[in-house]
């Protein structure tokens, strides 16, 4: 299967990069990655609730800093989610669990590293919600690869409407409790807009295969860009991040309160809990990483199960 076989290349790719020598002295000022999300990547029989995602963005290193700031970090990317119930091919309104939705968007962002090491991040959001997204046709496009049959609901997916969010992203580094080859910082992120509203709040641990390099200059933290030469070190490290997250609005399960004539809607959970497992490769001008998502229920539905998950695949090319 799809993600049995994925693995078996990853380890094979993870083994040979650990086998070359750990480190290297270029230094590199853009990045372009890409990044995926699927159910898929956990499961190949499940497909529902946040089932696809596609992202891809492009970062260079800004030639601005002060006293307490050690680098700033431009991004521009394109994204699309997608949203099902735990059963598409259901054509009944009635039998939903979840609304079908479609998220795609512009982002603009700046991450401030710190010479605390201390992170904060800014982002901005501009896109559509509903089926100016294409999320239908992607799914379906999708599906046909793997001989799946067409979902049959999204005549009931949550209606257009415009979406812009303002997403803050704060990381505090806890020097006390790290070492060279782990480290802990708290995570907090904030989310307002017409799409997403809400709070989280958690822990990122990074374990390191080899030493770790600080969070200023980090693939763990998208902050390993650099105009002096011989600061991109390889980086081989895992990394653990649980979130508690309070949700007030969710476009995705409630529809937009600009557009409120989506035909299946849900409240959303006041609190759920994530957790993340990953692992991440750094190597001259490639990176690479897998992540494995476990979060709890989202929406107020019954019929919806109490727990899901899902993988993320990334790959990111470094140039000058």
């Amino acid at each position: 299967m799809f993600y049995l076989r994925f693995m078996r290349i990853l380890s094979v790719l993870m083994f040979i990069f650990l086998s070359v020598k750990s480190s290297s002295q270029n230094s590199f000022s853009k990045q372009l990655s890409l990044l995926t999300d699927n159910d898929l990547y956990t499961s190949t029989y499940r497909d529902r609730y946040y089932t696809s995602g596609l992202f891809v963005t492009l970062r260079s290193i800004s030639n601005a800093t002060n006293d307490a700031l050690e680098k700033k970090i431009h991004s521009y990317e394109i994204g699309h989610m997608m949203y099902t119930p735990a059963k598409p091919s259901l054509s009944l309104a009635s039998d939903h669990d979840r609304p079908f939705a479609g998220y795609l968007y512009a982002q603009y962002g700046q991450t401030s590293a710190y010479d605390s090491q201390n992170i904060l991040k800014i982002q901005v959001q501009i896109g559509v919600i509903g089926s100016q997204a294409k999320a239908k046709e992607l799914q379906n496009f999708i599906h046909s690869i793997y001989n799946f049959p067409d979902a049959a609901g999204w005549k009931h997916q949550i209606h257009n409407a415009f979406a812009i969010n303002l997403n803050s992203t704060y990381l505090k580094y806890l020097p006390k409790i790290s070492s060279s080859h782990f480290d802990l910082s708290s995570y907090n992120i904030l989310k307002l807009g017409t799409i997403f509203a809400n709070i989280s709040t958690g822990f990122y641990a990074r374990i390191g295969t080899k030493q770790l390099e600080k969070p200023s200059n980090s693939v763990a933290f998208n902050t390993n860009l650099n105009k002096k030469s011989g600061q991109n070190n390889a980086e081989s490290f895992f990394n653990i991040k649980p979130m508690i997250t309070y949700a007030a609005y969710d476009a995705t399960i409630q529809g937009s309160f600009l557009n409120n004539t989506s035909p299946v809607t849900f409240d959303v959970m006041p609190f759920h809990f994530s957790l993340e497992l990953g692992y991440s490769y750094y190597y001259r001008r490639f990176q690479y990483g897998y992540t494995y998502h476990f979060h709890t229920k989202k929406l107020k539905s019954s019929r919806a199960t109490k727990s899901n998950t899902y993988g993320s695949l990334r790959i990111g090319y470094y140039f000058d």
